[in-house]
């Protein structure tokens, strides 16, 4: 019988017609042709770049500027056309891409560099076991056969940083002094504005030879961005006036970010098509906001251990009263202390709390980043990795599930 209904289902979905002329051109993994607003960086980008088509070094170069920017995108769409020259003029370029979050990639040193000796042609490189001098080897063997020039791109580079250190990057740019037929140009890309501040100098001094800002879009420029795509992802008079405003000022009033616009659009469209309709509304852009902020965040939220919930309820109370004041593990530690008591609650140690925070990390929750205070050690700096929208409602949500 639910096999049946399921069968039904389905074949009335395929029987519906879809709002949709090209979802793809709303997801992330999208390049479009033009980018609009970023034709100042994205030139800057390809007048650094431009002399490895003469065979020789460009400069290194530092993207900055928060999720959703453009800073990828631009990059690779530079990167795309500098390659099709280069295969076309039959020129000795290799270009690699890697994003540094992604985990078994390069979220430690080795990983990164197997994964780049691999791509050179080390294919026989255990995932785990070697010495790190010898995975460093094999890469250099493999790179220094050609071709005489290399592209590295690493994204979310800080990332990289914060799970390895930043000796690995000191490690990188001593690589060109040991190759004999190969250079490398390194591009970094961070959303961390401050990243570079927080680098050893020896680092800071042969990595970042150049930096590109990429600031935030308002609300105008992300109206612009979402009637390019919206123009190629939906029916022709599917979007009712005032849509796309509406969409625009919900990611603007979110510190502008591109990615945030496109998924809230691509969300109120699949809305819409499940309703059966064929018109997206400003309800469904609101209905579609409410849910990519509560959704995911609420769940993964509502499995979190009691201690962890304590952890997150003092964070966010402490960007309530502080805003974008930095605050740190020994600030978040009091307030957690205080809870506790309120709960009944043996609190855990400062130690113990720090590896919460981690752990709050990893899952996207917060942003913590270790910085060093001089004499008086080391400690996180934190920060929120969601909407300042969605806050209210969570620390509500937290308080009922801890009885607060």
């Amino acid at each position: 019988m639910v096999k049946g209904n399921i069968k039904n289902f389905f074949e009335d979905y395929l029987s519906k017609e879809s709002i949709f002329e090209n979802k793809k051109v709303l997801q992330i993994s999208y390049t479009p042709d033009t980018i609009p607003h970023r034709e100042v960086q994205i030139k800057e980008i390809a007048g650094i770049l431009a002399p490895v088509l003469r065979g020789e070094k460009p400069s290194n170069v530092f993207l900055y500027g928060k999720t959703g920017t453009g800073k990828t995108l631009s990059v690779l769409h530079v990167i795309d056309n500098l390659k099709k020259l280069a295969e076309t003029k039959k020129l000795p370029l290799h270009i690699v891409y890697i994003n540094c979050k992604l985990k078994r990639v390069a979220d430690t040193e080795y990983r990164l560099i197997s994964s780049l000796a691999r791509e050179f042609g080390q294919k026989n490189i255990p995932t785990t076991g070697l010495a790190t001098d010898e995975i460093y080897r094999l890469f250099l063997k493999g790179i220094d056969k050609g071709p005489n020039q290399v592209i590295l791109v690493l994204d979310e580079i800080d990332q990289l940083v914060k799970k390895a250190g930043d000796e690995i990057l000191y490690n990188l740019t001593r690589i060109n002094a040991e190759l004999k037929n190969t250079q490398i140009t390194f591009v970094g890309i961070s959303n961390d504005l401050r990243f570079a501040n927080d680098l050893d100098p020896r680092v800071k001094s042969s990595l970042a030879e150049e930096d590109i800002n990429f600031p935030s879009y308002n609300a105008l420029q992300l109206q612009d961005i979402l009637n390019e795509r919206a123009k190629r992802a939906f029916k022709i008079k599917s979007i009712s006036e005032g849509v796309i405003a509406k969409c625009a000022a919900y990611a603007a009033r979110e510190h502008g970010d591109a990615r945030r616009a496109l998924d809230l659009l691509r969300v109120a469209g699949e809305l819409v098509e499940r309703a059966g309709e064929m018109e997206l509304k400003i309800s469904h852009i609101d209905f579609a906001e409410s849910k990519i902020e509560n959704d995911l965040v609420l769940e993964v939220i509502s499995t979190l251990p009691k201690q962890s919930q304590l952890t997150l309820l003092s964070i966010f109370d402490l960007y309530g009263k502080k805003g974008n004041e930095r605050f740190f593990t020994g600030d978040v530690y009091d307030r957690y202390s205080e809870h506790c008591k309120m709960c009944g609650l043996k609190p855990l140690t400062q130690r113990r709390l720090s590896d919460l925070i981690a752990e709050l990390d990893m899952l996207g929750i917060i942003n913590a980043r270790i910085v060093s205070k001089g004499r008086y050690g080391r400690t996180k700096e934190i920060g929120l990795a969601m909407p300042q929208s969605s806050i209210p409602n969570l620390i509500s949500q937290l308080n009922g599930w801890l009885g607060l």
